[in-house]
């Protein structure tokens, strides 16, 4: 049985592959994780927002973090 080394080229061309396939696939999966996490984080604020809501506004800034 023969075997064939790996040359370098073909390296390079199967990583620049594997790059162009991850950007393609890992871009819309970013974006859906980050979007899944911006509404957590919203619901999570307003709900401390609406139980600290008689609290000044100092004192809800620091525990429940800025509205942005």
């Amino acid at each position: 049985m023969q075997q064939n080394p790996i040359a370098r080229k073909h390296l390079v061309w199967s990583l620049l592959t594997g790059l162009a396939v991850g950007a393609i696939a890992g871009a819309p999966l970013g974006w859906i994780a980050n979007g899944k996490y911006s509404e957590q984080r919203m619901a999570e604020s307003i709900v401390c927002r609406e139980k600290n809501r008689d609290q000044p506004v100092a004192i809800v800034e620091s525990r429940c973090g800025s509205r942005f």
